[in-house]
């Protein structure tokens, strides 16, 4: 359609990071993973970013086509001739690559860790006492800010709308956040979306969020796994913050 608005989000997030974060907010064993609830979760997750006129990256239909073809497998009756022990799942090499995937990653997080440690880029200030108390959190991902969204959207009226220049104000909604945030540390995620606005208003929204985060002029981080989110200002931020990863 002409004139639809699109954006692409410069994150670092494929799609086996999209796989790890549903076994995790799932509470799910990566070594029994029930593949059609997760096949089911992971295409809920591509028709939003469609929704949202993120831009999709190939790898990430490729996966859609992975997960249906390991669950068509699942389904099909198991082959009488070959004994039960010697029956190869169709999950194996997903989980396999699953596990590759998060030793590298994790191997990833932990240098640059160590780098951020000895660069100092940020290096603490003095500050009162008043506000020397540490705020733990998580460094966050588009997944789980999209998990967060996902809850917000689904209680939203549904709404058949295409998102052209024209109806999509984000430079406008941007400025709204940056005025709501002004003179505050953090804000909660949710309460940049008040009820009562419609299904592309929460849209526009979430996109402007996004783009400020990628700006730099916003952070966003979890108090815990799948806990809180707070959109913090960096620009009156005096409260000293101690990140962790996930």
């Amino acid at each position: 359609m002409e004139g639809i608005y699109n954006i692409k989000i410069p994150v670092f997030e494929g799609p086996f990071d999209l796989l790890l974060h549903l076994i995790r907010e799932n509470k799910i064993d990566i070594y029994d993973i029930p593949i059609a609830l997760i096949t089911h979760q992971y295409l809920q997750y591509i028709e939003m970013m469609k929704e949202l006129n993120l831009e999709i990256a190939g790898e990430f239909l490729v996966m859609a086509a992975t997960l249906i073809y390991i669950k068509s497998r699942m389904l099909l009756p198991p082959d009488e001739e070959v004994p039960s022990e010697e029956q190869e799942d169709p999950r194996l090499e997903l989980v396999h690559r699953l596990l590759e995937y998060q030793t590298f990653k994790e191997a990833a997080l932990a240098l640059k860790e160590r780098e951020e440690e000895w660069m100092k880029v940020f290096p603490r200030e003095s500050v009162s006492d008043e506000a020397d108390a540490e705020l733990c959190l998580f460094d966050i991902s588009l997944f789980d800010l999209l998990s967060a969204f996902k809850r917000i959207l689904d209680k939203a009226p549904p709404e058949i709308v295409a998102i052209t220049k024209e109806t999509l104000t984000v430079k406008n909604r941007m400025s709204m956040i940056m005025e709501m945030i002004e003179g505050q540390e953090a804000v909660r995620f949710e309460e940049f979306f008040k009820e009562g606005i419609t299904r592309i208003q929460l849209i526009i929204t979430f996109i402007a969020l996004l783009e400020l985060i990628r700006l730099g002029l916003l952070k966003a981080y979890q108090e815990r796994e799948f806990g809180n989110i707070w959109i913090i200002n960096p620009a009156e931020q005096s409260t000293v913050i101690s990140k962790k990863t996930k």
